[in-house]
């Protein structure tokens, strides 16, 4: 059986201002460990000394690994510094990376067992941690109030990430350069609260992250970081994921997930679609936006034969639905659907649509006659929204009302406008109370407040109801002229044959 090629190591060494430590630090690099290791790369964030001097002159040792010095000629920050570590580690075709600070707070002595989880397979990302074994990390000197600043943030950002780390705040690491791949990193922050944001990433991602345990040390290396602007923005960071995880905020450093995360019952426009659906016959059914599946899916349970059209596919999608298509509805809906649909869904759909009158038009030529149209857009005369835009803080979301991906905004007035524009009838509108489960999560409380958000829907649905429902009909009004039945619309178009249909 043939063996696997080792990994490539590379260790990324970030400096600042180290001239009279780099050389000391970099001696330390264990000799056994050094044939090991594919390149070393020495980054100096455009220190005022002889940083760089002191790295190339360590460069040009004798028995020493490929080593690339690289100095900035402005200073890129300490989380950007790593930015361009890790964009040339990916460069230069290196499987694993460890970070090692130039001024000697971690040992290098301790390299072998940083990487040793990694070559193993056991995880994605390994912590060097002071904190694991009691006591050691006021032995080795570090500050009591900086001891008690970690511990304090430490057990916060577990206690709102879910997690079970020894520390957050160590900055000796060592990475799959795989997984870095797989984080949008070039997206975090350059402050030093880069380390707090791609703990969360990995732990957002599912990863693996393995923490051993390091020896402590504080010299007279000067410390540049301001701590209780640090101690402010790691907690903002963490409460921006909390947030952004259950829809607000925008939080660019975490993906966005594709798939509609779909739950029967919850109260959601699609719950309330599905629902009409069950009082209704089986029939074609037409989903537009169908994400991955999982509303046709229950559409097929009930015995609906579901087209699904999205502009990504989700994978599964294909098994969940008869057919998908792959389609932009910016540009209209695609010939291959076919027509003589029962029923088409829509939910929440037409707001993201620079031009929704054309594609509501273009759904009633692929509706049968008598055949029916569901959809359901945001309220954006909500509260939560009016509060925003009255306090001056308006702002997008990463979904809700105020998505970021909305193009269009609608009120129950201007629903209506739109689909009558488009030539429907309004058979039925209905407004959802706010999703308190969505943020809050089960329990008492959500189960409360989302009672008395749907009483106060019902009592003024233009004001708390949370997004609109719609059943909907193409208008199919006629007319009797001498005993002949005339379609109301094709009398119009005779009176004006270069106007708009969608616009009459």
């Amino acid at each position: 059986m043939k063996e696997s090629p080792s990994p490539r190591i590379g260790i990324l060494v970030v400096a600042y201002n180290a001239e009279t430590t780099l050389e000391r630090t970099l001696d330390r690099i264990p000799e056994d460990f050094r044939s090991k290791v594919a390149e070393v790369l020495i980054l100096d964030d455009a220190s005022h000394d002889a940083t760089f001097t002191a790295g190339c002159r360590w460069s040009q040792t004798e028995g020493l690994p490929r080593t690339v010095v690289m100095r900035h000629t402005k200073n890129l920050g300490y989380g950007g510094n790593q930015k361009a570590g890790y964009a040339l580690a990916a460069e230069h075709g290196l499987d694993i990376i460890v970070l090692l600070h130039g001024d000697g707070q971690y040992a290098p002595e301790f390299l072998p067992d940083m990487v040793a989880p990694i070559e193993r397979g056991e995880c994605d990302a390994v912590f060097g941690s002071r904190m694991m074994k009691s006591g050691s990390a006021l032995k080795g000197g570090m500050p009591m109030y900086k001891w008690l600043g970690n511990r304090i943030l430490t057990r916060l950002e577990n206690a709102l990430l879910g997690s079970q780390l020894t520390e957050f705040h160590s900055g000796y690491r060592a990475y799959s350069v795989a997984a870095l791949k797989r984080l949008p990193i070039h997206r975090n922050t350059d402050a030093f609260d880069f380390d707090t944001q791609i703990i969360v990433q990995l732990l957002n991602e599912g990863m693996r992250i393995k923490e051993i345990p390091v020896p402590t040390y504080y010299g007279d290396e000067i410390c540049y970081v301001n701590g209780m602007k640090y101690a402010k923005d790691v907690v903002k960071d963490v409460l921006e994921y909390r947030l952004a995880v259950k829809g607000f905020g925008t939080c660019a450093w975490i993906p966005k997930p594709v798939e509609y995360a779909f739950k029967e019952g919850d109260g959601s426009s699609h719950a309330v679609i599905l629902e009409k659906m069950r009082s209704l016959p089986p029939g074609r059914v037409l989903d537009l936006g169908c994400s991955g599946g999982l509303f046709a899916q229950r559409l097929e349970a009930l015995g609906h034969e579901v087209t699904g059209v999205d502009y990504v596919e989700v994978p599964g999608v294909r098994e969940k639905c008869t057919y998908f298509h792959l389609a932009d509805l910016e540009e209209g809906l695609p010939a291959e659907i076919g027509t003589d649909y029962d029923y088409v869904v829509a939910g929440d759909v037409i707001e993201h649509l620079s031009r929704p009158e054309r594609v509501l038009a273009e759904v009633a030529t692929v509706l049968r006659p008598g055949g029916h149209v569901l959809l359901s857009v945001p309220n954006f005369s909500h509260w939560y929204s009016r509060l925003r835009v009255a306090l001056g803080v308006f702002d997008y979301d990463r979904r809700g009302i105020l998505d970021e991906t909305h193009l269009r905004f609608f009120t129950r007035a201007s629903l209506r406008r739109t689909v009558r524009n488009a030539g429907y009838d309004v058979l039925h509108i209905a407004s959802t109370g706010a999703p308190f489960w969505a943020l809050l999560g089960g329990g008492p409380l959500p189960a409360v407040l989302g009672g008395v958000s749907k009483l106060l829907t019902r009592i003024r649905p233009t004001l708390f109801g949370y997004q609109h429902v719609a059943l909907l009909t193409p208008h199919a009004a006629e007319t009797i002229i001498a005993g002949e039945h005339v379609d109301v619309q094709d009398i119009l178009n005779r009176q004006h044959p270069s106007a708009d249909r969608v616009g009459v």
